[in-house]
């Protein structure tokens, strides 16, 4: 790892972007969300948990995918990504908000399944940026 001179910025660690441990964590906690839900007597929740992780696995994907086009530009302009950022979060949210209130109860676990999701996404991605932070003198 390469430290920064006393004068100059910081040098920060790379953060992992890639979906692979991030999808396995929330397929595992889907896992468990889906026997107690059964458990419980409410089976759909868990298919509507799935959706709400598997849109947020697909989100991450395609913000990737907009910030390697978006950069590969001669004159990268961060509107263009805001915008698709925006125009997906809101499809995303409104597709979690009618499953939450036309399916009830159970619509909500599209909601949870989102949430959680994101929880795992933005972990993954501290948690070993803040242990190499930790490590540098």
């Amino acid at each position: 790892m390469a430290t920064s001179a006393p004068d100059s910025a910081p040098v920060y660690p790379q953060a992992p972007t890639g979906l692979r441990r991030p999808a396995i964590i929330a397929g595992g906690i889907t896992l468990v969300v889906a026997v107690v839900s059964i458990l419980v007597g409410h089976p759909l929740f868990a298919v509507f948990f799935l959706l709400g992780v598997a849109a947020i696995l697909v989100n991450a994907l395609l913000v990737k995918r907009a910030v390697d086009t978006v950069t590969a530009e001669l004159n990268p302009r961060k509107t263009a990504l805001a915008l698709n950022s925006a125009m997906r979060l809101g499809a995303i949210t409104v597709l979690a908000l009618l499953a939450a209130f036309l399916v009830q109860p159970d619509g909500l676990g599209a909601m949870f399944g989102l949430a959680i999701g994101q929880v795992v996404l933005v972990l993954n991605t501290v948690i070993p940026v803040m242990k190499g932070l930790r490590s540098q003198p």
